[in-house]
């Protein structure tokens, strides 16, 4: 499987926070993805992108909060996580970098 530059626009980042790294202890790896990205989509770059087998992926959307900016109202953007679960003895480090 080749890596296509397409790729890198489904998955944006690894997301690095508290109930990913709970998570990870399972298997499961936390990404940003984008917004029209589908599971299929998502298995196939996870997969081409990092060489591992994946079991199983799940999405949400996370909707922004709404926030003052300077004083004025304003909405944070919405992003879709992916928690992609690996098979056994596949893992990804994603503390080192993308």
């Amino acid at each position: 499987m080749s890596i296509r530059p397409e790729y890198y626009d489904v998955i944006r980042r690894p997301l690095i926070t508290e109930k990913a790294t709970l998570a990870s202890e399972n298997g499961t790896v936390v990404f940003e993805v984008a917004m029209d990205a589908t599971k299929p989509q998502i298995r196939k770059a996870v997969e081409a992108l990092f060489n591992v087998k994946v079991k199983a992926v799940n999405t949400t959307i996370l909707k922004g909060k709404r926030k003052r900016f300077r004083g004025i109202p304003g909405r944070r953007k919405d992003i879709k996580k992916a928690y992609v679960t690996l098979e056994e003895g596949n893992t990804i480090d994603v503390t080192g970098g993308f």
